[in-house]
């Protein structure tokens, strides 16, 4: 599936080279440019023939002008908050939104599919854009890049770019715990070691199409996300705690994931490619553990009775709570915008480090 974005005028050009200086002098890089799943896709399900959308009410209630973008949230992504944290803009759009100008491409895109992972069986699933299918729109994206500003401006931009991945819960989740296919093939332990070897090859394909500056986001603790607690809970209803092996399985998949990281930033130590681990496990086990930041509801979502309803079992006819501020989770799986800025808080020591010189 490639689509690409509409021809521009010069008019356009002229528009888009003030726009890279400008953005130069403010920015500690001039552009994003996301892969993964829903907690990094801004809309782009919103454009291929899969029921994993949320571009309904309610979701996005709490946008700008309350707008149902296709962000699996109340609000803004996480990728939203480290996009204007760095300085480039204040939201990333999806790639596969025809309507974008080449001054917003020029600043990057989320190529990023809800529903995907590591796996490629993952996105057949529900029919989502699988991670290779992001690496051609991403392949794609440069090309109208470059017949836009050319070759070189092209690489000069995609060398400094951040690069964000965040994917793994699906696999785990939505895959392996759910249908018996990668069970009867692998052990737990040998399926995240599956994966790892799937995010490798994935990297390098990255670093091969120029990128630099790479963060890879760690699994949040899987066992805490309410529709986990739902079916593996002995009584869901009345004993809402984390499911213990779930997130012990999130560590483990974690500690493996910065040894990765680390294993490919010495092979590539006489590059100027960085690969940065960005921990989401600690920050949001600390809002489930401790309540903190005045987060009340942990082990609920917001939409509905909390226990199941995603995507559209999420829907108009679905109540909501009154102050999403006080939930860790919008729904039963995808945390809610106050958590999703409160994460990328405690991230900003590491992305100071991905854009450092």
């Amino acid at each position: 599936m490639k689509m690409l974005p509409e021809p521009r005028n010069i008019s356009s050009l002229v528009l888009c080279f003030l726009l890279l200086f400008a953005v130069s002098e403010s920015a500690s890089a001039p552009m994003i440019l996301v892969f993964g799943d829903s907690t990094v896709d801004p809309g782009n399900n919103n454009y291929i023939m899969t029921a994993f959308k949320s571009n309904f009410w309610p979701y996005g209630k709490d946008f700008v002008n309350h707008t149902a973008t296709g962000r699996f949230t109340n609000g803004r992504l996480p990728t939203d908050f480290i996009a204007e944290y760095l300085g480039i803009k204040d939201y990333v759009p999806p790639y596969l939104d025809r309507s974008l100008s080449l001054e917003e491409l020029n600043t990057g895109v989320s190529f990023a599919s809800a529903g995907s992972g590591y796996d490629p069986l993952t996105p057949r699933i529900s029919n989502v854009i699988s991670l290779t299918e992001q690496l051609n729109h991403f392949k794609d994206y440069k090309r109208v890049l470059e017949a836009s500003i050319g070759e070189e401006k092209t690489r000069e931009l995609i060398s400094e770019a951040v690069f964000i991945i965040s994917a793994g819960t699906n696999d785990f989740v939505v895959n392996y715990f759910t249908i018996p296919i990668r069970r009867q093939i692998y052990t737990v332990q040998g399926y995240a070691s599956f994966l790892l070897e799937n995010s490798r090859r994935f990297l390098q394909e990255l670093v091969d199409e120029g990128a630099n500056r790479i963060g890879v986001a760690g699994l949040p603790p899987m066992g805490c996300v309410p529709i986990v607690i739902t079916r593996y809970s002995g009584d869901p209803v009345n004993k809402r705690g984390c499911i213990e092996s779930f997130c012990t399985l999130a560590r483990s998949y974690n500690q493996m994931l910065q040894n990765e990281l680390s294993s490919m930033q010495g092979r590539f130590r006489q590059s100027k490619s960085r690969f940065v681990y960005l921990d989401i496990y600690k920050s949001v086990e600390a809002l489930i553990l401790g309540h903190k930041n005045g987060i009340e509801k942990v082990s609920v979502g917001c939409c509905g009775t909390g226990l199941l309803e995603a995507s559209f079992f999420c829907n108009t006819g679905s109540p909501v709570c009154s102050d999403t501020s006080k939930y860790v989770f919008w729904d039963s799986v995808h945390p809610t915008e106050t958590t999703y800025e409160l994460v990328v808080q405690t991230l900003h020591p590491m992305l100071d480090l991905l854009v450092s010189n």
